[in-house]
């Protein structure tokens, strides 16, 4: 699986208009399934998302998770992140299904959940309008390959 995670003072998407999503301090996180991945791998980017020390102690270091700030995400599907950028214009050939992509989002979602971050989510497969005021900017991206 794919992740961006934004560091935030606050992010929600819209769909339609409407609101269905948002979160205060804490991450925005994009996330995209690959063909292939599995809820394991879901379980590996949660737990490593909720301990990533990336907000800042009483020194102004990174030193803290989001658990520590008491922070919480807003999860976004994402399926662009498995962009192929050999040509002109992107493929995606390389991202999961959509039934196996949205089933391992949610997963992703679950999981963080049982890491004690409480999540907001965007709706796979919308068109969905993202706002966020991005903390740093810090930007961090992670890949369960790499983990």
């Amino acid at each position: 699986m794919r992740a961006v995670l934004q560091r935030v003072t606050e992010a929600r998407v819209h769909v339609d208009g409407a609101l269905i999503g948002e979160t205060g301090k804490g991450f925005l996180i994009l996330v995209c399934a690959m063909g292939g991945d599995t809820e394991a791998q879901a379980e590996k980017l949660a737990a490593k998302v909720a301990k990533l020390r990336v907000f800042k102690d009483d020194q102004g270091k990174m030193n803290l998770s989001v658990r520590d700030i008491g922070g919480s995400a807003l999860v976004v599907s994402q399926f662009t992140l498995a962009a192929d950028l050999r040509g002109n214009r992107p493929g995606f050939s390389t991202a999961a299904p959509p039934a196996e992509g949205e089933r391992l989002y949610r997963h992703f979602s679950q999981a963080l959940e049982k890491e004690s971050v409480p999540v907001a989510n965007g709706q796979f497969g919308a068109d969905m309008a993202v706002s966020l005021v991005n903390d740093g900017p810090v930007t961090i991206w992670m890949d369960t390959d790499d983990l």
